[in-house]
C-alpha cells in the first residue's frame, strides 16, 4: 500500500491543477471582459498620467 500513499499527492495536485486551468479558461472573455479591459485601460492611463506629470521639461535659466 506504499504505492498508494506515494501516488496520492501527485494525483491530488494534478486534479487541482486541472480545476484551476478550467476556471481560468472559463473566466476569460464573456460578460466581464469589457469591465476588465476598462479597468486595465484606466490603470494604464493613470500610470501614464503620473509618469507625464513627474517628467518636467528642462528649463533654460542660464
Amino acid at each position: 500500500m506504499d504505492y498508494v500513499s506515494a501516488l496520492l499527492p501527485p494525483a491530488v495536485m494534478a486534479v487541482f491543477f486541472v480545476g484551476v486551468i478550467r476556471v481560468i479558461v472559463k473566466t476569460q472573455g464573456g460578460a466581464n471582459k469589457a469591465k476588465e479591459d476598462a479597468a486595465v485601460d484606466a490603470a494604464l492611463a493613470r500610470v501614464e498620467g503620473v509618469r507625464q506629470s513627474t517628467a518636467t521639461p528642462p528649463t533654460a535659466d542660464a
